[in-house]
């Protein structure tokens, strides 16, 4: 893989910044929050399945989803009970939180050859991104470059975060690569005119599987982050085909 790096180097990088979503890419943060919803849906009646509860919930703001809430449970969501989930799911990521496997160094690497163009480009609410990043040690590669959905016009699938985040850097969206994970964070990227990278590591079942984000418009799809760094280094020396294969490796 090193080997790969070196020779592509040296040539134009095919983009100008990388612009990463936060759960699931960097943290393995699905399954903790979902547990924590699930447990405060079943208190309001809902028996809701976890593979449901993925499903309706994974990749899109718990406030935009309130009208599903209501018409399964017949309750009225109140700020208090919004309130009382995110202290419920901010302790319960502190204690329990963990990154995706390889994700630190992907960064870590991809910020040394992309010379810090990169940003963190979140639905979720800033409190929230921030603990998480701290917690598995990205919160510097990512200072001042932490962007969040419920901070624009609109979360996503609109494109507003990832906009945000390419005018933050100064770069044109159309020559960012998003790196996604969820469908409705995939038609966000793809809204911003970026190129978008599915993750979906085959292990996980709070991840889609590759054609669901091929689907809603992704241009490649890899399995692993470690193979990341090359991908986003080699497409234009590598063929697609290589290079994602390379990025399962």
């Amino acid at each position: 893989m090193a080997m790969v790096i070196a020779m592509v180097e040296t040539a134009a990088l095919p983009f100008d910044a990388v612009l990463f979503d936060c759960d699931g890419v960097l943290v393995d943060s699905e399954r903790i929050t979902n547990t924590v919803l699930r447990t405060m849906l079943h208190e309001l009646g809902w028996k809701v399945s976890e593979a449901d509860c993925f499903r309706l919930f994974v990749g899109r703001a718990l406030h935009d989803e309130i009208a599903v809430i209501t018409a399964h449970t017949g309750f009225t969501v109140t700020d208090e009970w919004l309130d009382d989930f995110r202290k419920r799911r901010n302790d319960a990521l502190t204690l329990d939180l963990l990154p995706i496997p390889d994700a630190v160094a992907a960064v870590q690497e991809i910020d040394r050859i992309y010379r810090g163009n990169l940003a963190c480009a979140s639905g979720a609410d800033r409190h929230k991104v921030e603990l998480q990043l701290a917690k598995v040690g990205l919160d510097t590669v990512f200072a001042g470059k932490i962007f969040s959905g419920m901070e624009t016009p609109r979360s996503k699938p609109a494109p507003d975060v990832y906009l945000a985040a390419a005018a933050a850097l100064g770069v044109d969206p159309a020559r960012t690569a998003v790196i996604e994970d969820t469908p409705t964070g995939v038609r966000a990227g793809v809204a911003a005119g970026a190129t978008v990278f599915g993750y979906c590591p085959p292990e996980s079942p709070s991840h889609n599987a590759p054609q669901v984000l091929l689907d809603a418009g992704a241009t490649h799809t890899f399995t692993g982050m470690a193979g990341l760094p090359a991908l986003l280094s080699a497409l234009s020396a590598l063929s697609s085909d290589r290079v994602v294969r390379l990025a399962g490796e």
